[in-house]
């Protein structure tokens, strides 16, 4: 049972046992004073022992009263130490949430805030005679209070991040999971140039498996997987492998030792596991609850708490504050809802709105304030003016999207703490998309055009594609090179030029239309020349004339449907539309693989760097983290090598022909990224000795190899990677190799690793440049030709007497037929199958063959984007298109 008076209590029994002890010794003072003065009167002796008695008998009084407190401190010691748990779980979930920010900037969170969802959980908390059922019921309604309040201002891409966290961190206060282990999860290391014995596992997954096996609880792993083959094969390539039961005695490991397993076979599928952890740790509810409706949310808004929405694109808060609002009388009729978008010079308005607003009791919205990031400064003083002396009646709404970037970010935190957060995202997944989309239009609209079988047929292809090109976005890179903020404006606007064309054309204008939507409309956010011409090909499939003859379909299985009303497009939605998939969006299952495999990498490495320092234990912790690091450190210093001499190198040179300057540049490059890692690590290393003052930079190195991650001075001088930093100093110490050889007698290598070069575009012109010199012909009307062989690497012992043989390439989105010599369609759970050895060869631009030929894009990481190398002409059978909607490319890198 609670006892909230205990603390008083104890209080007054001090204060009252102290005066009794001043007293009981101003007594005796006295008394002893006036004995050893004593007259030998006898009256003023009677009087002094009758005052003996009186003290003997407040003493023994005292004495009883310092008793009874020190049973009742003992009391109260034992009480206290049962609401502990509450006290470090609510700690606990303080600092989790305080350590948000470090993900995005908006999630900012006041003491004061927590303080009073603390305060609501404990009233909210289930009674019970029994403490220790009590303090299991104030836990449960205190983190339950806190994850709600938490999420509901979270972009669903990070609300699984912090409900791993949650359940790590109280897994490890309550010491139910062992540090390795999770450590180990959040890490995944794994064993460097391991060859997988199962075909069922790649060579990733099997030096994961390796790495796991090293630990003691996780011994014969490997060797149970081989000698099992059958049992752990149906295991892994299960549809949903985080709900089956692991084979042999593996089925009875701990929650986190089997997520341990799972990341190592089958890292696409652990955000799935990890919510299924989640809900067998925490509960179901922390997994499929509902987001909290808009009025739970304002029940918790005052005058000195607004409501903050954070925008996603094309989603608008104002219904929601509408809606409420007629149900308590405050709408703009009524004047006493006041609405400001800021950013055309409305500031004086909506300071002049707070004032009146604050004065009668009224609710302000101010929309975008992010676009006035000069006044934000002049905003959060006023709110906090108005919060103390304002109508109580008075609500603040506030509305503005994130920055692009942490340095963009401009809301104030005083804004941020003292606001409740809410997120409003778009809905997901085509069917959710194409139903919006269809939303923006209404019978009417059906029925405005007197060409109405093609303006429906067309409208409800742009529609589609409007789905499409939005949605497409979750698959990165694949789906987009650049991310884009696609509208309904885009769309209503594409649908108001569909009008005007047809009721001026006798003809489909086709070639027009998809010029003005593609190039004009939607082309005008697309900056990427690859993502235009994807953007190209949607049109060219989705509006061509075939749609009005009934034998277009949108997707596999999804038909362009035929003249139909409004509500019948809805529901030929519901009925016909196949079920999610990569499919819809013409990608291959297998991007939905590689989409889930990123995420889920990205989820476990922003919980790592949200560990804190001292999460494995009381000072030793620190220790160990520096032990780990000096180790990193020593064997990096230890096994870089020295740097290139380039004067010696150019000494030995004959003839600097291209493919010998490229070599030079390489290895002044390969210097200067060398010579900043010895620098840098040699500065740590005095640090840590403590020779050397700690500076901010060397604090981010150290953090660096402790997170294994790749220090931002490394990158800057280095190539575009995506690796990890073991894996990342494993590929220098390759490309130094490889370096060493080409250079050590300057003859071109039987075949050229593409990858192994800071500046792979170097090495493709110096292959045009050589061909120029030799048939002096002009550079500019030059270009590649790419002919892919059907041997690797092993097979060539000398190179060819004019272009190069490259290896090290890989095909995302498709594969190619090394028999038939051309792309096909990618096998399932094989993201990224290598390429053979490829010759490539300069040829006269006129020369070219462009019949039955991909134009696939190189890149040098699977970041795509900006790493773009050059462009090769692959051989294909089926129609191009297919390929550009597949997103293949060649990646240097995976």
């Amino acid at each position: 049972m609670e006892r909230p008076d205990l603390e008083q209590l104890k209080s007054d029994l001090t204060k009252q046992q102290n005066g009794f002890k001043i007293t009981l010794k101003t007594l005796e003072d006295s008394l002893l004073s006036r004995l050893s003065s004593a007259s030998g009167n006898f009256l003023g002796d009677t009087a002094l022992v009758e005052n003996l008695e009186v003290t003997k008998q407040t003493a023994a009084e005292v004495e009883e009263k310092v008793q009874e407190a020190k049973v009742t401190e003992v009391k109260i010691n034992e009480a206290r130490e049962h609401y502990r748990p509450v006290a470090a779980r609510a700690s606990l979930l303080y600092f989790i949430m305080n350590d948000l920010s470090r993900i995005h900037p908006m999630y900012q969170f006041s003491l004061k805030a927590f303080s009073s969802v603390f305060q609501r959980a404990v009233e909210k908390a289930a009674p019970h005679e029994s403490l220790p059922q009590r303090v299991a019921s104030l836990m449960d309604s205190i983190t339950f209070s806190v994850f709600q309040y938490t999420t509901r201002g979270l972009f669903e891409c990070d609300k699984l991040t912090y409900l791993a966290q949650l359940t790590f961190q109280i897994l490890l206060l309550n010491q139910a999971v062992g540090a390795a282990e999770l450590d180990f999860l959040l890490r995944s290391p794994v064993q460097a140039g391991v060859t997988s014995p199962v075909e069922f596992l790649s060579h990733q997954a099997w030096g994961g498996i390796k790495a796991l096996s090293a630990m003691e609880e996780f011994c014969n792993l490997d060797r149970d997987i081989e000698g099992s083959a059958k049992s752990w094969k149906k295991f892994v390539e299960s549809e949903c492998p985080e709900k089956e039961k692991f084979p042999q005695e593996w089925k009875s490991k701990t929650a986190l030792q089997r997520l341990c397993m799972m990341r190592a076979m089958r890292p696409d599928r652990m955000t799935y596991a990890m919510r299924h952890f989640v809900e067998e740790t925490l509960g179901s509810k922390y997994v499929v609850g509902r987001a909290l409706d808009f009025a739970t949310s304002f029940e918790e808004s005052g005058p000195a708490t607004p409501i903050f929405f954070i925008l996603s694109p094309g989603v608008d808060p104002l219904k929601d504050v509408e809606n409420q609002g007629k149900k308590l009388g405050y709408t703009f009729n009524n004047r006493n809802f006041h609405n400001v978008s800021l950013g055309q010079g409305q500031e004086v308005v909506a300071e002049a709105a707070l004032d009146l607003a604050a004065k009668k009791g009224h609710w302000v919205i101010l929309q975008n304030i992010h676009l006035v990031a000069k006044w934000l400064g002049t905003l959060e003083k006023k709110l906090e003016e108005l919060s103390a002396s304002s109508h109580p009646e008075f609500r603040v709404f506030i509305s503005a999207e994130p920055a692009p970037s942490p340095e963009g970010h401009v809301i104030p935190q005083g804004i941020l703490e003292n606001s409740i957060k809410i997120t409003n995202e778009p809905p997901t997944g085509m069917h959710a998309n194409l139903h919006k989309a269809l939303d923006n239009f209404t019978q009417d609209t059906l029925e405005t055009c007197s060409r109405e079988a093609e303006f429906k047929s067309i409208l409800f292809a742009l529609c589609y594609f409007h789905a499409v090109v939005a949605e497409r976005r979750k698959f990165g890179p694949q789906g987009w090179n650049r991310s884009y903020p696609f509208n309904t404006g885009d769309l209503t606007i594409s649908v108001h030029v569909l009008y005007n064309f047809l009721e001026a054309n006798a003809k489909v204008p086709y070639d027009d239309l998809r010029y003005l939507f593609g190039e004009i409309m939607y082309g005008g956010h697309i900056t990427d020349d690859w993502d235009r011409r994807l953007c190209r090909t949607y049109l060219e499939e989705f509006i061509k004339p075939e749609m009005l003859e009934g034998e277009l379909t949108l997707a596999p299985g999804f038909p362009l449907p035929g003249n139909m009303d409004y509500n019948g497009y809805h529901e030929y939605i519901d009925a016909e539309l196949p079920p999610e998939s990569p499919y819809l969006y013409g990608l291959h299952p297998n991007a939905e693989i590689g989409f889930l495999t990123q995420t889920s990498e990205k989820l476990f490495r922003t919980v790592l760097e949200l560990q804190p320092r001292d999460s494995h234990g009381g000072d030793g912790a620190a220790a160990t983290r520096e032990e780990k690091v000096k180790a990193l450190l020593e064997e990096i210093l230890e096994r870089v090598t020295d740097e290139f001499n380039i004067l010696e190198l150019m000494a030995r040179v004959e003839e600097r022909t291209p493919y010998i300057v490229v070599a030079l540049q390489e290895c002044e490059r390969m210097n200067t990224l060398t010579s900043e890692i010895r620098r840098s690590l040699r500065e740590l290393h005095l640090g840590l000795k403590g020779e050397l003052t700690m500076t901010s930079d060397m604090e981010n190195l150290e953090n660096n190899l402790y997170l294994d991650t790749v220090p931002e001075p490394w990158a800057r001088r280095a190539y575009p990677s995506t690796a990890g930093l073991s894996v990342w100093f494993l590929d220098l110490l390759s490309r130094i190799k490889e370096l060493e050889a080409w250079v050590g007698d300057f003859a071109m290598p039987s075949t050229v690793w593409l990858t192994g070069f800071f500046n792979p575009q170097s090495f493709l012109t110096a292959i045009m440049q050589s061909m120029a010199r030799k048939n002096e012909w002009p550079l500019d009307q030059m270009a590649l030709q790419c002919d892919v062989t059907k041997k690797n690497r092993e097979d060539f012992r000398s190179p060819p007497r004019e272009g190069a043989y490259v290896h090290g390439l890989f095909m995302e989105g498709a594969r190619w037929d090394a028999q038939a010599g051309v792309i096909t369609e990618a096998k399932l759970k094989d993201l990224t199958p290598p390429m053979p050895v490829m010759f490539i060869k300069a040829i006269p631009a006129d020369k070219q063959d462009g019949r039955s030929v991909y134009a696939c894009p190189v890149y040098k990481t699977c970041q795509r984007g900006h790493t773009y190398v050059w462009t090769f002409n692959l051989k294909t059978k089926e129609n191009p298109s297919k390929w550009v909607l597949a997103g293949v490319a060649l990646l240097l890198q995976v």
